[in-house]
């Protein structure tokens, strides 16, 4: 609305123009004064008669009725994104927490619940697990609202005997795992010791198992122990690794040992010398002289140390910290370059580490030397 006083503000000239262009009678023959009381008078007539106060105004207000087309389609296509991006996330969160996944995408015709633990040295473990669709839908339906706070982990127990042929299990500690994959390595303590497994889901102080494993005692330390390998290389210590993790002393482990390792390596197995060395292991002492076995093979430990409570990953792969803060991995090492990058973050998530190792290894097998008799 125009006031006297806004109008009083300006030069005569200014207001005959602005007479001129709202077209008032007589407005080359006014005053100033006489100027101000014809455009306040218009100024009046005009809102009585519902049109706009001003042209900024009015074209402010037609903004406020819709937004432009180009806005409402920016709107929308963050709307989308974001959509998009909350479902990723639940997806990732559901993956992460289905520890049948791994069965699930390679399923070739029944899956059944089980749990096998192997012993690869005195102080690590190996755990490898299938878990059907049923199993985790029963889980789900058994846990009811606690499902939504639940985490899936593998609960490490000592069997401890009381002096007699009874055993009994004592719970160590709960090592949180994810899904997407079938196994996963579980540093001991204080060889040699007897260890049970359990793998399925805890909300809070409630724990649903959905396997228990076979019983595997460690050997003493320093007993010629070698270090964890990947399936590749397991059917070359099948022996050791098979005899450590019960698989001649406890009937009810040994089937379900052998049957792990024949699906994992493709193929049926016999005695541990023919698994170890192959058919013609029992062959004639020519045939036995005719080769001189050799391998040599490496593997690589990274270890460090932070703070006990803080998050730590190695390829993206969670690392169990002690309770000083100090870690251990171990694994294989073959011929290529191996980018490592270990990540650890503070508790509250503010602060964040990267150390990125890189290993290259590149064996190189010389030409056997044959020498004849007599040479």
């Amino acid at each position: 609305m125009i006031t006297a006083a806004t109008l009083r503000a300006r030069t005569a000239k200014d207001l005959a123009s602005m007479a001129k262009r709202k077209r008032v009678p007589g407005w080359h023959s006014m005053r100033k004064e006489e100027l101000i009381k014809a455009l306040l008078k218009q100024a009046r007539a005009e809102s009585r008669n519902g049109k706009p106060k001003s042209g900024k105004s009015g074209s402010a207000g037609g903004r406020s009725k819709a937004a432009p087309p180009s806005s409402r389609a920016k709107t929308a296509r963050r709307k989308a994104q974001l959509e998009e991006r909350l479902r990723e996330i639940r997806e990732r969160i559901a993956e992460s927490k289905d520890l049948a996944l791994k069965a699930e995408q390679q399923d070739n015709g029944g899956v059944k619940d089980r749990l096998v633990v192997m012993v690869r040295d005195p102080f690590w473990l190996h755990a490898y697990w299938e878990l059907s669709r049923r199993g985790i839908r029963r889980a789900q339906a058994a846990l009811g609202h606690d499902w939504h706070l639940s985490r899936p982990v593998i609960r490490l127990y000592q069997v401890v005997r009381d002096g007699t042929t009874n055993a009994g299990k004592r719970p160590l500690r709960d090592i949180e795992v994810h899904g997407g994959v079938s196994n996963w390595y579980i540093d001991v303590q204080d060889p040699p010791k007897s260890f049970q497994l359990e793998i399925g889901y805890r909300a809070g102080e409630r724990f649903l198992a959905l396997a228990r494993s076979n019983r595997v005692t460690t050997p003493e330390a320093g007993a010629g122990n070698a270090f964890d390998r990947n399936w590749a290389e397991v059917a070359k210590d099948y022996d050791r690794i098979y005899a450590m993790s019960g698989g001649y002393t406890d009937r009810e482990a040994s089937s379900e040992l052998k049957e792990v390792f024949e699906e994992q390596l493709h193929r049926p197995m016999g005695s541990p010398m023919e698994t170890q060395f192959g058919p013609g292991a029992a062959g004639s002492p020519h045939e036995a002289k005719s080769q001189l076995p050799f391998e040599v093979d490496t593997e690589l430990i990274v270890h460090g140390r932070t703070v006990p409570d803080a998050h730590v990953t190695l390829r993206g792969e969670p690392v169990h910290l002690r309770s000083d803060g100090s870690f251990a991995i171990r694994f294989s090492l073959p011929d290529r370059r191996h980018v490592l990058p270990v990540i650890a973050s503070s508790p509250d998530g503010g602060q964040q580490r990267t150390i990125v190792l890189a290993v290259d290894r590149n064996t190189k097998i010389m030409e056997p030397i044959i020498r004849e008799p007599g040479e």
